[in-house]
Formats: C-alpha cells, structure tokens, sequence
C-alpha cells in the first residue's frame, strides 16, 4: 500500500495555468492550420500545383509550413475571406428575394384594397378574415366581386 495518491492540493496553481496556457495554444494552432489550409483552397488566383505544393508543406511540415504561408501569403488571407463572405450574403440575398418574388405579385395589393374596403364599412370584418385568407392562400376572386357571401347592400 505505498500507492502515492496525488490530491488536488498536491498539483501547484502555477503548474494549473501552465497546462491551461499550453492547452489553449494547442488550441489556438489547430484553429490557425485549418485557416490556412482553408485559405489554400480557396484562393482562386493560385494554380492547381501550387495549392498541392503549399498544401504538401503544411502537412508534411506543419509549423514550419504555417509560418512560412503566413508571412508569404497572410496579408491576402482577410481579403479573401471578406470576399468569400460578401459573395455568400450576395448568394443568401439573391435567394431571398427570389424565393420573395414567387409569391403572388398582386397579393399585397389585393390585401391593401381588402382593408380599404373593411375601413370604409363596405364588408365586415369576418368578411374580411375569410377573404384576406384566401388572398393569402392564392385562391382569392379579385376584391370588389362576390366572394361567396350575399350580403344585402343599402344604397344611400
């Protein structure tokens, strides 16, 4: 039974920050070999033969690699970035607006004559929800016809 059992008091503070200091370079270098390496495949201006060349050196050197990448190509790693994130916002809006611009065009019109003709007291308001749903479900007759409903209608 001469087992030492080392106990939470028997590992210094120091020692602690040491092993998180190291802990978060590892960290750190991990985060920063995938940058590059994403970098050296997204670089549209580089040769097929050149990104196998730099791809070659970071894997098969990788510190060395990394450092030589970055003082050789790293002031052109945030423009590319910025343009790779400008492009994808131009993909993402590009999408949006068509996806915006396959709904109906004139639903938001007939929505808007639909509520003009409830402020003016010429339909209800049940007739009104019944018939901004089928404006919205793309069914709807043209505001200003008979929807379904006969309604007797005073003259002034």
């Amino acid at each position: 039974m001469s087992a030492h059992v080392y106990l939470a008091y028997d590992y210094p503070l120091l020692s602690m920050f040491w092993t998180l200091l190291w802990f978060f370079l590892w960290i750190i270098w991990f985060v920063l070999l995938f940058r590059v390496v994403i970098d050296i495949f997204r670089d549209d201006t580089m040769s097929g033969w050149a990104k196998t060349g730099w791809l070659i050196f970071v894997i098969v050197l990788p510190f060395i690699g990394v450092f030589v990448y970055l003082v050789a190509r790293g002031r052109d790693m945030g423009g590319r970035e910025i343009a790779h994130a400008q492009a994808q916002q131009q993909a993402f809006d590009t999408y949006v607006r068509e996806r915006a611009s396959e709904s109906r065009p004139g639903n938001i019109d007939d929505l808007a004559k639909l509520s003009e003709m409830r402020s003016r007291g010429d339909i209800t308001d049940e007739e009104f929800a019944r018939a901004k749903d089928l404006v919205l479900s793309g069914a709807a007759p043209a505001p200003g016809t008979d929807s379904g409903t006969s309604r007797p209608t005073s003259t002034p």
